[in-house]
C-alpha cells in the first residue's frame, strides 16, 4: 500500500503543500471527454491548508524518503507510530489487511484536515 501510494504523483504533491500553513491548494478535476462523448470542464476547487497534522507530517516524511534514491532500506516506524494512534488495532503487529491500513491512513489523514 505504501509503495502504491508512493508511486501517486498528486498525492506527493498535496503532501508537500501541506507543510507550508497557510496554503491554497488548487485541484483541478481530468476532463471527462475521454470516458464519454460529453465534454465539460468542472470549476477546480481551492481549498485553504491549516497546519498538518501528526500522522500527515509522519506520511510526508516517509513518502519523501521513499523518493530518495539513495537512501537503502526505508522503514515507515514513525508512520506506523501515527496509524496505531488512531487505530489502536494495528498495535501489537498482528496480520492485518492492506485496504484496512489503507483505509485508516487516508481517513486519519483527512481527520486533520
Amino acid at each position: 500500500v505504501l509503495q502504491n501510494l508512493s508511486q501517486t504523483p498528486v498525492l506527493r504533491e498535496l503532501l508537500k503543500e501541506t507543510k507550508m500553513l497557510g496554503t491554497t491548494v488548487k485541484i483541478e478535476s481530468p476532463e471527462l471527454s475521454m470516458l464519454c462523448c460529453f465534454s465539460f470542464k468542472q470549476e477546480p476547487q481551492l481549498i485553504k491548508l491549516d497546519q498538518p497534522g501528526p500522522l500527515t507530517l509522519a506520511m510526508h516524511q516517509f513518502l519523501t524518503e521513499m523518493q530518495e534514491t539513495k537512501k537503502g532500506v526505508v522503514t515507515p516506524k514513525e508512520l506506523f507510530a501515527q496509524v496505531c494512534k488512531k487505530a489502536i488495532r494495528f498495535k501489537g503487529y498482528q496480520q492485518q489487511d492492506s485496504h484496512e491500513l489503507l483505509r485508516y491512513l487516508l481517513d486519519g489523514m483527512r481527520t486533520e484536515e
